[in-house]
């Protein structure tokens, strides 16, 4: 868990369907969503219509910045059933994709790395928000 957390905002549509996918998920499942579970108890928790334009929400396609590294990627946050094979999305499950959610452009967090280490990564852009698009049912 990183030192510094900035704060998070989560539509409460969001909310509802991720505490739905919570509900759902086998008891051997409790490790691997309790950092999930974490981030949505410290979350504002606003109306999808009041959600900013330079939040991560849920579908989200995010650019970020590796500060140890001069490397950029881009992934949008999904749920689980809409993960793909691509490298393109990242999953509200996995550690990185709960860390994502509620982030603000600008924010910079340590992420878990593939190797157990911790990296640090900065919000470089929301590409593409869908309430920013009028989406707010998706």
């Amino acid at each position: 868990m990183n030192v510094s957390q900035p704060n998070i905002i989560v539509s409460a549509l969001d909310l509802s369907r991720l505490e739905q996918i919570l509900d759902t998920l086998p008891s051997n499942e409790v490790e691997r969503t309790s950092y999930l579970e974490a981030e949505l108890e410290r979350a504002d928790i606003v109306e999808p219509t009041a959600i900013p334009p330079n939040v991560v929400t849920m579908n989200s396609t995010v650019r970020f910045s590796v500060s140890s590294s001069n490397q950029t990627f881009c992934l949008t946050l999904v749920y689980p059933k809409d993960m793909t094979d691509d490298g393109k999305t990242i999953s509200i499950l996995a550690p990185a994709g709960s860390a994502m959610l509620g982030l603000v452009e600008g924010d910079e967090i340590d992420w878990p790395g593939r190797d157990g280490k911790t990296i640090q990564v900065r919000v470089d852009e929301i590409l593409y928000q869908p309430e920013r698009a009028g989406q707010y049912h998706r």
